[in-house]
């Protein structure tokens, strides 16, 4: 079977995407986008979404955060990563399957409705989790395509997936915020390199495989500068699961937290 989005291997190519941004658009839940936003989001690959939750749901849930982040039991799970130069909680992974409040939240219409209006089809997760960048020492995320990654080592064929998140915090250009390349998740990138065996191990606290060339990312900023992801908490956010972003470190005095959930079609 012929791979139509080839990576990992001895020279970098950058390739038109093979498969639509939006198979649906119509969707007669409470929550659906109208047309505005999903031209948007076809078109640069990414959507922000103000004050999509209250302060007493976000409180409710950062408060849950801590529950977890706290629990001595807990922290011996492989779900719980930490950051490559310390020992400060980095990423807990499938947080949904340790809470109520954020299994309960997995399901909100306020997130499916809208993933389901994208994708055209139900959906389920492919991977959950909360990302946390303590104040001062948590560390960037390099540029990436999420799908290549899921492409390359967890064997998902074709690009029919996205990244809808929620800010747990008030996210700011100084904190570690998202960035992304507007249109980028039109081209995909298929990076230099073989992944070595089990190599989630390392890449969750540092990745090194996947990671575009300086050149990949000047082609793909050609037509397009750098966009973040910037609100309060509460805020809600898509983005397609090939558009290239990234995050630098947190430079300011306040950890950040952030939610994705990383959504694919059941078809």
């Amino acid at each position: 079977m012929q791979d139509l989005y080839p990576s990992r291997g001895e020279e970098e190519a950058i390739i038109e995407r093979c498969d639509p941004v939006v198979y649906g658009g119509q969707s007669s839940g409470q929550y659906a986008l109208d047309q505005k936003q999903l031209t948007s989001y076809e078109h640069n690959g990414f959507l922000v979404i103000p004050d999509a939750f209250s302060s007493e749901e976000i409180e409710k849930l950062n408060a849950e955060f801590e529950t977890m982040a706290n629990n001595p039991i807990l922290a011996t799970k492989k779900e719980f990563i930490v950051e490559p130069d310390s020992n400060e909680l980095r990423t807990i992974f499938n947080q949904h399957l340790f809470s109520n409040a954020y299994d309960k939240l997995s399901r909100d219409p306020r997130i499916l409705d809208r993933v389901e209006q994208i994708l055209g089809s139900s959906v389920y997760i492919h991977h959950s989790r909360i990302n946390i960048k303590p104040a001062y020492i948590g560390k960037s995320f390099p540029w990436h395509s999420d799908f290549e990654t899921w492409h390359c080592e967890d064997g998902l064929p074709r690009c029919r997936c996205l990244t809808a998140w929620v800010m747990l915090t008030d996210n700011t250009q100084f904190n570690g915020p998202l960035y992304l390349i507007p249109k980028s998740h039109k081209k995909y990138v298929g990076c230099q390199g073989y992944t070595p065996e089990n190599n989630y191990k390392k890449s969750l606290k540092k990745q090194e495989y996947g990671v575009p060339s300086v050149e990949a990312i000047k082609e793909l900023m050609k037509d397009s500068n750098i966009a973040s992801a910037l609100g309060r908490a509460g805020t809600l956010v898509f983005h397609d699961g090939n558009i290239m972003h990234g995050s630098p470190d947190n430079m300011s005095s306040f950890t950040t937290l952030w939610l994705p959930s990383i959504l694919n079609t059941s078809d």
